[in-house]
Order: structure tokens, then sequence, then C-alpha cells
């Protein structure tokens, strides 16, 4: 069920779905939180599921200037505030994921685990800092469909692009629609993430982490070098699959996400 809440002076719209163990979705970049449509529809039945759109993005208020990750973080925090939920599964991806690293600094205790897929830990280097900006300023002047036109096959692997119409479709509604000064605020933000490499060793959560195989933003090295210094992490390779496997192998990622919960309840 949709609702809306006042949150740090934005208005936040978020879906509350069933009952039960609490998992919160942070969705990714250009993106809003119907991203996570498969995964409601197959949890909703016996979880209590938390769907926000972030700041600046889908029915969420849109911000100016700059929105840095830890300011999504603490919307986060005040909407679960608000709704009394001390305790969640949270997941993340791409952006989602850097978002839920913030989180887990600010209040690792509202982890009961956590799901980072096709995310990364590490800040942004000098080069990808510079591409950062100026991925902002483009959006800005340039809009969301000549952004969608020039990315959107580098989200989705080879095979959903030529079997997937559907998701294809989903995927370019969603970024098309995505108000460009609000996903310019992020970009900026993103640019000036932090380093969370050296929080990796004292995340004392249960941690799942999953990629698509063909990722290029994120590659398999990349989960594979988070698991190493994350205690007890798993890891999922899902094929066919690029940087949105929740989207192109969800019977998949939903078998993955629903092992992860059995096996920490």
């Amino acid at each position: 069920m949709k609702h809306e809440i006042k949150v740090r002076g934005i208005n936040m719209v978020f879906d509350d779905h069933g009952r039960g163990d609490v998992i919160v979705f942070v969705h990714g970049q250009p993106f809003n939180r119907s991203m996570w449509d498969q995964q409601v529809a197959a949890f909703k039945t016996n979880k209590r599921l938390i769907v926000p759109d972030l700041r600046g993005y889908g029915e969420t208020g849109i911000p100016s200037g700059t929105t840095l990750l830890d300011e999504l973080a603490l919307d986060i925090i005040h909407l679960l505030e608000a709704l009394q939920i001390t305790k969640a599964t949270f997941v993340g991806l791409s952006m989602g994921g850097q978002i839920l690293f913030d989180l887990y600094r600010l209040a690792p205790q509202l982890f009961h685990a956590m799901v980072l897929a096709d995310t990364d830990a590490k800040a942004e280097s000098a080069q990808s800092y510079r591409a950062r900006l100026q991925l902002a300023d483009n959006l800005a002047e340039k809009g969301m469909h000549f952004y969608t036109t020039q990315h959107l096959h580098q989200f989705l692997g080879k095979k959903t692009m030529a079997t997937q119409p559907d998701v294809v479709k989903h995927l370019r509604e969603m970024m098309e629609s995505t108000n460009p000064l609000g996903a310019a605020a992020v970009q900026r933000g993103r640019a000036e993430r932090r380093d969370h490499t050296i929080m990796l060793p004292n995340i004392h959560c249960p941690v799942l982490i999953v990629v698509g195989e063909e990722d290029g933003f994120t590659p398999v090295a990349v989960a594979e070098g988070m698991q190493a210094h994350i205690n007890g992490a798993e890891l999922a390779v899902i094929k066919d699959a690029s940087h949105m496997p929740n989207m192109e192998q969800p019977e998949i990622f939903n078998r993955h996400l629903e092992l992860f919960l059995q096996t920490n309840p």
C-alpha cells in the first residue's frame, strides 16, 4: 500500500506491504521503488516490505544542489523511526548498496541482515569523481531521455536486451521519468561518497552479496573483493544478468534472497 510521510523537509513516498519480519528495499540510480516489483510480489505474503522512493526519485520530493548519500541514509532512518521499526533486513542495489554502507555506519543496530547487490564499497577515484560531476551537469542540461538513450544497454545483459522487452521497457520508463535535477543532485553527492572498504571487516550482521555475471559497472571481481573482507559473507553470481539481476532474473534473485532469509531468521 502506498503511503506518504514528511521526512526531513521532503514528502517521502513509500510502499508498506504485508506483515512479519521487515525487509527494506533501497533502489538504485536513476530508478524508483518499482524496480523491486518482482521482489514485492514474491515476499509480501509472509514479510513486511518497506519500499521507498529516495529523495529526488519517483514520487518523493526533489532536493536542490547536492544530495549526499548520508542524506539518503538519514531519510531511511527517520522513516523507520516514524514507522517504529527497530530491526530489518536491508536490500540495496548499486547506489542503494552504497546507501546501506552509510546506513550501517550511522545505525548498525537497525540491521538484522544486509543484501548488497551490484554495488561497490570504494570511493570515487580522481577520474571517476570528475566523470560523476560531469554526468550531473549532463543530466541537468540534457535531460533523462538523452542519458537513457546513451546508457540503458549498460544496465542490462545481452540476453535481457534481446529476449525480455518488458524488462527493457520498465527500465526505460523508470529512467526517463526520473527528474533530471533530482538525479543530478544525487550524482554530485555520489562523487563525494566515503571509502567504506575500511568498514567491511567491521560489519557484524549476516551479509549476502549478489552480482550479475555480466555487470560492467560493478564486476564480479568487485563483489568477490567485498566478500573477502566481510566476515562470513555469502556470494551469489547470477548468470544471464548484468547490473539489474533482480529484474533480469527475478526468480533466481528471489531464490537466493529467500534462502538467505531462511538461514538467517
